[in-house]
């Protein structure tokens, strides 16, 4: 079996519905469930034999070892984190909690289990460090994409805390011996993604005939990537990763914020069209948040040249697909909208 850190949250829930789909192999899915954890993500799954939920933070080493000795699993492959870059501006304490002092806590947990094992299943045993594409800063326009060579110049805490994960990661398996695997990836969007970040929060507030923010100028470009496709580049590098290497996923589709919203928009102007008229109108630019990276770019020519991976979705196809997942599952939206997101959204754009 593997075992998933932050299994409830946006891409570890897609991961193990995924994981389970395209196999037999159990999985274990620890999360501490924090606002972004959501166990109604797995609910397809929570009865199957193959899946199984323990609530814990990763930074309980001593916790996490025990579970690892008791279960024994191949690989640990570790989503958990805080991801926002917004909440970090807001909050940066609990990103260094998390992302650096969590991290630190379960190498050391697999550093010790891994250590104990038999030759043979020492050998074989992976830990997959899923991480950023902001580690590497902000991109000029003409600049070459990020490669996994790319210097790190993180601009935000949230982006200088998975940086300091990075390290950490990199340490070990130079210091330890642990065998390793860094990936590094683009925006992720698609089922399931907690309405703080860009596309699901402009497909709720577009519904609501809210007015949809865009920070500054609408044209910091990001690299989309549909989550079936990280999903599936990350079963891949588990599966034929080199120990201690990294490897970039991105979905080979830059593209400036405003586009991204007016594509959401004229989605759902097709698909449930408002009497009111086009939601582009509902387009609202507010200030720009602090150290806003202008681009991110992601070169995946070495996830493609080494694993034969490549992203099966466009940004056209990837979006159709997430803009009719929301519609399709409202009763899931209703449910997150409430409570702690309500306050969130009110701290981070009042003054805008």
């Amino acid at each position: 079996m593997i075992l998933v850190t932050g299994g409830a949250g946006f891409i570890g829930s897609n991961f193990i519905l995924d994981w389970l789909a395209a196999g037999s192999e159990p999985v274990i899915n620890l999360d501490r469930l924090t606002y972004a954890g959501n166990l109604e993500n797995l609910a397809s799954v929570a009865a199957d034999a193959r899946y199984r939920f323990e609530r814990l933070d990763i930074c309980e080493r001593d916790a996490v070892l025990a579970l690892l000795r008791a279960h024994r699993p191949r690989a640990i492959v570790h989503f958990a984190a805080e991801s926002h870059v917004d909440r970090s501006i807001l909050g940066p304490g609990e990103f260094v909690r998390t992302n650096i002092e969590g991290s630190f806590a379960l190498l050391e947990a697999a550093r010790a289990y891994w250590g104990d094992l038999p030759a043979g299943e020492r050998e074989a045993f992976r830990f997959l460090h899923v991480s950023t594409d902001e580690v590497y800063g902000s991109l000029g326009p003409n600049d070459p994409a990020f490669s996994e060579t790319t210097a790190y110049q993180p601009n935000s805490p949230y982006s200088a805390s998975k940086a300091a994960s990075d390290h950490l990661v990199r340490a070990y398996h130079h210091t330890y011996g642990l065998p390793v695997l860094t990936t590094n990836c683009s925006n992720n969007y698609g089922p399931y993604q907690f309405p703080e970040k860009l596309v699901p929060l402009m497909i709720a507030n577009a519904l609501a005939g809210k007015p949809l923010p865009v920070y500054g100028d609408g044209m910091n470009v990001r690299d989309w990537l549909y989550v079936a496709d990280h999903c599936a580049a990350i079963r891949r590098v588990l599966e034929s990763g080199r120990p201690g290497e990294t490897y970039n996923i991105g979905g080979n589709n830059e593209m400036p914020n405003i586009e991204v919203v007016r594509t959401v928009c004229a989605l759902l102007d097709e698909m449930r069209p408002d009497p009111q008229g086009p939601r582009e109108r509902l387009i609202t630019y507010v200030k720009d948040r602090p150290g806003h990276d202008r681009r991110y770019a992601i070169d995946a020519r070495k996830i493609a040249g080494e694993l034969a991976w490549q992203p099966a979705e466009t940004f056209a196809t990837g979006l159709r697909k997430t803009v009719r997942w929301y519609l399709e599952n409202q009763p899931w939206v209703g449910r997150v909208l409430s409570g702690e997101y309500k306050e969130w959204i009110s701290a981070n754009y009042a003054a805008r």
